[in-house]
């Protein structure tokens, strides 16, 4: 990674951490979605892996991405589900859990590692 990036990772990461905090806050959960789903760290990440690594390269983190949606759908889930009956810890911890051992079972499947 080269280091004269690092201050756009910094910015575009807090900037979208900070508008997702605020709008969150403030009950606007779906404009907190949009902000947090918005490809801004997509679009600099890809730019990044092309960049360095060539089209090949970008386009395995785009398929990999795709591929690991049902573990981050899982998560979600999880964290849906047991947040009303738990509150705020434990469902994020069980729901990191699944996510990593679904990544990983998927990872594994697919051969991605």
């Amino acid at each position: 990674m080269e280091l004269k990036l690092v201050p756009l990772y910094f910015l575009v990461g807090g900037t979208v951490v900070t508008l997702v905090t605020y709008f969150g806050s403030h009950a606007k959960g779906g404009l907190a979605a949009f902000v947090a789903f918005f490809p801004a760290l997509t679009v600099v990440t890809l730019s990044t892996v092309y960049w360095r690594g060539g089209s090949e390269s970008a386009l395995s983190y785009a398929k990999g991405m795709v591929y690991l949606l049902p573990a981050w759908i899982l998560y979600i889930g999880a964290v849906i589900y047991l947040m009303p009956r738990l509150g705020l810890w434990p469902p994020l911890v069980i729901g990191t859990i699944l996510y990593t051992v679904a990544s990983f079972a998927t990872m594994k499947i697919m051969k991605l590692m």
